[in-house]
C-alpha cells in the first residue's frame, strides 16, 4: 500500500507548499474548508497565506434503504448534484429524495451553528476563494460544494485544493472551477485514507479550535 502523507497537518503544509509563491496575490482571500478533516489541512494553507479560514458543509445524499451509498449531496443553500446513472438504476426521481434532501440541509445548518456559531457568511465576493479538503474520491460531496460555493458568491478565483484524488474525478471537477492544485493523482485509487500513515477521525474540538484561532467569526469575542 502507497503511503505518501503521515497525518492531515503533514498534507496540509505539504499542499500550503504550493502557493507559498502566491501569497501576496491572496491577502484578500479566505480558505474554505470541508469539516471535520479539510478543516486540519485547509488551517495549514491558512496559516501560510495568512487567510481566514472558514467551513463549507456539503453532505452526502444516501439511497432509500441503504443510507451508506451515496447517490449525490447537497450544500447548505440547498445545491444538489445526483448521479443520475445511479438515479436511473434504482427507479428513482430526484423528488423521491427531498425529505432526505431536507434532513441532511437541516444537518448542516445544525453542524454551521455548533462549529461556527452562526449559519451566514462574511461577504466573500470578488476575493480568492481555496476550497479544502484532505482527499477526494467519488467528488460527489466536493461538487455540491463548489457549486454551493459560485451559488452564493462571486469569487475572483475558485480554487480546489486537495492533497490526493483520482485522476477521472480531477478531470471532472477541474471543469468546475478556474484551478486544481493536487499532490498526487493515483490511478489504483480505492480510498483517501490508504494516502495517510494517520487517518484518525478528526474531532468537533478540533474543528472549532482551529476556526478560534485562524477565522474572523468570533472576533471580539472572549
Amino acid at each position: 500500500m502507497v503511503t505518501v502523507f503521515r497525518d492531515r497537518v503533514d498534507a496540509g503544509r505539504k499542499l500550503a507548499e504550493a502557493f507559498k509563491a502566491e501569497a501576496p496575490a491572496c491577502r484578500e482571500g479566505v480558505v474554505l474548508a470541508v469539516p471535520r478533516g479539510g478543516v486540519v489541512v485547509g488551517a495549514q494553507i491558512a496559516r501560510e497565506l495568512g487567510l481566514p479560514l472558514d467551513l463549507i458543509i456539503p453532505r452526502k445524499i444516501g439511497a432509500p434503504h441503504n443510507p451508506e451509498a451515496a447517490i449525490g449531496a447537497v450544500a447548505q443553500d440547498g445545491t444538489t448534484f445526483f448521479n443520475q446513472h445511479i438515479l436511473h438504476v434504482l427507479g428513482l426521481k430526484e423528488k423521491d429524495l427531498q425529505e432526505e434532501i431536507d434532513h441532511q440541509i437541516r444537518e448542516i445548518r445544525r453542524r454551521m451553528k455548533k462549529y461556527r456559531g452562526r449559519e451566514d457568511y462574511p461577504p466573500y465576493d470578488e476575493k480568492k476563494i481555496i476550497l479544502v479538503d484532505d482527499g477526494v474520491a467519488t467528488g460527489y460531496t466536493i461538487l455540491a460544494a463548489i457549486r454551493s460555493v459560485k451559488n452564493m458568491f462571486r469569487p475572483q478565483e475558485l480554487i480546489l485544493a486537495v492533497p490526493v484524488a483520482p485522476p477521472d474525478t480531477l478531470e471532472m471537477l477541474a471543469k468546475e472551477v478556474d484551478r486544481v492544485v493536487c499532490l498526487y493523482a493515483p490511478a489504483n485509487f480505492y480510498a483517501v485514507g490508504q494516502f495517510y500513515v494517520d487517518f484518525a477521525q478528526t474531532t468537533d474540538e478540533e474543528v472549532i479550535d482551529l476556526l478560534r484561532e485562524l477565522s474572523n467569526l468570533y472576533a471580539g469575542q472572549n
